[in-house]
């Protein structure tokens, strides 16, 4: 072996691309020093598949001298990281193009979020446009819990917040599945489950979250998992972006491991973007996660890039909150 074809065989690249819904960006930082840059179409079916991947492909040939098939998976070897940001979930809520979903809720709550907060951004503003909803069922569950407020009760519990709970009505989970069922009877394979109180109490989620996945639906959202927040509006919003977008998000993550050998995911650590700027392994990314990674990829490289001792200005960079 020459000298020169063992030092191909020991380099490694660290990938960071920019997946956006016209042009996708890869960058590429070698272990010998040099860089690499490459834009492709994001879709261009009748040259390749998925654009980051091709696009790996293509530095990793430049790097190692191999010709590499494209349709063959590709060789992870000198691939040391894959860190991606991507504005595939921004694009599927702008355009609503996400997944059906259906709302289970406490009983009586059932149009709390299409209500919302009732603010008035624009107050004298004669009609109020509202956003569409992203579920398009709703399912109430008869279970409630209410606060303690100081009072002893028999049956109260104790939230993960420190606070008590009375448990006033329990879900009677044969209901539950019949309600379930009939929302698969009509298509419907995910949820976003809001229950009152779930931020302390997530007892009552967690049990139809387990009955439903038992039942066989593709995704299954649990406020009290997604956002433990005390507000249920936003807490509901949020779990609904998440029912709606994780699907794509998912499909999307799959068809791009698909094309790479084994090792990716094992060995070789894929992280995409979130939106608030940390990382995120595979299996830890999700819809509401996703929705500005691509705009939050900006905002850190802004932030790493144009503000330090470098600038001459002479002061320290002090984006501390985007350093992840």
């Amino acid at each position: 072996m020459s000298l020169q074809s063992s030092a191909a065989s020991d380099l490694k690249v660290r990938f960071a691309v920019d997946r956006g819904g016209t042009f996708t960006d890869v960058y590429a930082s070698v272990s010998d020093g040099t860089r690499h840059v490459l834009k492709l179409l994001s879709v261009d079916p009748g040259n390749y598949a998925d654009a980051p991947r091709e696009g790996i492909r293509r530095i990793l040939e430049q790097v190692t001298g191999e010709a590499l098939a494209r349709d063959r998976p590709v060789p992870t070897r000198h691939v040391e990281s894959i860190r991606m940001g991507t504005t595939v979930a921004t694009n599927a809520l702008l355009e609503r193009k996400g997944d059906r979903c259906a709302l289970v809720i406490t009983r009586g709550l059932g149009d709390l979020l299409q209500i919302g907060n009732q603010s008035r951004p624009r107050i004298f503003d004669l009609e109020i446009a509202v956003p569409d909803l992203l579920y398009e069922r709703v399912v109430e569950v008869d279970e409630r819990v209410e606060f303690c407020k100081g009072q002893q009760h028999h049956d109260q519990v104790k939230g993960i917040t420190g606070e008590y709970v009375r448990i006033v009505q329990r879900p009677n989970l044969a209901n539950v599945e019949a309600s379930l069922r009939a929302l698969q009877a009509d298509g419907f394979d995910n949820i976003a489950v809001v229950f009152l109180h779930a931020y302390t109490f997530p007892d009552h989620e967690q049990q139809v979250g387990q009955l439903a996945r038992a039942l066989g639906f593709a995704h299954v959202t649990l406020s009290s998992e997604v956002m433990p927040m005390v507000k249920m509006v936003p807490r509901g919003y949020t779990a609904c972006a998440d029912a709606y977008l994780t699907p794509a998000i998912r499909r999307y993550i799959d068809g791009f491991c698909a094309g790479f050998d084994e090792r990716l995911g094992r060995e070789v650590p894929v992280l995409f973007m979130q939106s608030d700027g940390g990382l995120a392994p595979i299996d830890k990314f999700s819809g509401f996660k996703a929705i500005l990674s691509g705009p939050a990829g900006g905002v850190v490289g802004y932030a790493q890039t144009t503000y330090g001792p470098h600038t001459g200005n002479g002061k320290k960079k002090n984006f501390f909150f985007f350093n992840n």
